[in-house]
Parts: C-alpha cells; structure tokens; sequence
C-alpha cells in the first residue's frame, strides 16, 4: 500500500479493528491504529496517513503504557471520539487512555469493552428524531454540511434506538458505520441507558453516571494488520 504519509523510519504496522461489532461479531466500524506513533511525528506526516487510509478514524498511540493517543479523521484531528478510545482501550488493555480531551477510564466485563466520558468532549452533532426506524432506514445521505445524528425509538421502553450518522464533511465518509461520540450526546440529552443499533447493524450500549460521567461501551475484533 502506498501512501502520502509514508513514515520516515520504513514500514508500519496498522491494526484495522472494527468497534462497536452485533453480537455474531459482524459490523462494527473500521479504526485504523498505529500503534507506534514515533513512524509519524508529527500532524501533518499523521493527517496524511489518516486521508490515506480512508478511515473514518485512525489513532496513533504515543505511549503505550500511559495510553496516550492522538485521534485523526481524514480531514481534522479530533481532541476525543468514542469509538477509536473503545477500540484502542481494548487493543492496548489499559485501564485510562488520554486523548487531547483527558483522561478516560477504561473497563472491560469480557464481552464489552466500556470507556467513561463527558458529553461535553463531543464535537457537535444535529440530533435529529424521526417518527419510526424504518424512517431512519429509508433516509438517503444528505448533501455534505452540518454533522446530523439521525434516530428513532425502536422500543422506548427498552432504551432501544435506531440511529444513522451522516458526517456531511465532504471527505469520502458519506455515512459512519457507529459513532460514539453522538451516542453520549443523545444519552445526555435523554438522560437515560441506550442500546443504540447504528449503520448497518453496529451496537453501542450507554449508561448516565454520577457527576456527568457517560459510560459507552462496545464489542471489538482484530479485523486484520496493515504494513504500509
């Protein structure tokens, strides 16, 4: 593979995960990670790469141990996103990872992999309801502009939504597959635990806690390695 952010010190591995998978492992949202940041120092050498690889994100790890991360879209680098902080948090099995935003905590219960945050550290997001999910199935991707978060109620007794992202960046992600970040946003808003069904059939579970804390939780696969 080639690509405009080719890193100065040779090859590197990337490991393509996919975030937020149903229960029989299918879906989930693609998230490239580089998990030895030094191969791309800096942002411009990392925003390449991210374009390259088309990702709806990519995360460079800078320290290990300490989880320290740097989060890219193909076009901007983000201070927080839930799903690259959930799949990286499995993948590196830390208990905090430290974006620009600060410090997540981080747990797992064997099934899920389950990251703290606040609402606040998501960028944002039109939350925009519809009547029924199959409204939101039949939705087709807006013109590029702002970043809406389209949902319905498929059992609100349950906490059961139906949700399609649409980013509207104009960078080549029409739609994202699950979006974690959204996912607090309408915890917030609704003030209540959501299994949230997104994209083609990707899952994301959220529980309000004390203090402002959301808790955002997913499954996550190894999908395959990169070499670039």
């Amino acid at each position: 593979m080639n690509t405009t952010g080719t890193s100065p010190s040779g090859a590197t591995d990337i490991d393509v995960l996919r975030v937020f998978c149903a229960g029989d492992g299918r879906y989930g949202n693609a998230l490239g990670v580089v998990r030895d940041g030094r191969a791309y120092p800096d942002e411009a050498s990392r925003q390449a790469l991210a374009k390259e690889l088309g990702f709806s994100e990519t995360v460079f790890v800078d320290d290990p141990e300490r989880g320290t991360v740097d989060i890219y879209t193909p076009g901007v680098r983000l201070p927080f996103a839930g799903h690259p902080l959930v799949g990286v948090a499995w993948l590196l099995d830390v208990e905090v990872v430290c974006p620009p935003a600060g410090e997540v905590w981080v747990r797992g219960d064997g099934e899920f992999t389950w990251i703290e945050a606040r609402a606040g550290w998501a960028p944002p997001r039109t939350l925009r309801q519809y009547g029924s999910a199959a409204e939101v199935d039949a939705l087709e991707v807006p013109e590029p502009g702002e970043w809406i978060y389209a949902w319905a109620w498929e059992e609100e007794a349950a906490g059961r939504i139906r949700a399609r992202g649409f980013p509207g960046r104009g960078d080549g992600i029409d739609e994202d597959e699950a979006t974690g970040a959204a996912a607090l946003l309408l915890t917030a808003e609704l003030g209540r635990a959501l299994n949230i069904i997104q994209g083609r059939g990707s899952q994301m579970l959220t529980a309000p806690g004390p203090d402002g804390i959301i808790e955002l939780g997913g499954r996550v696969r190894l999908e395959r390695t990169l070499t670039v």
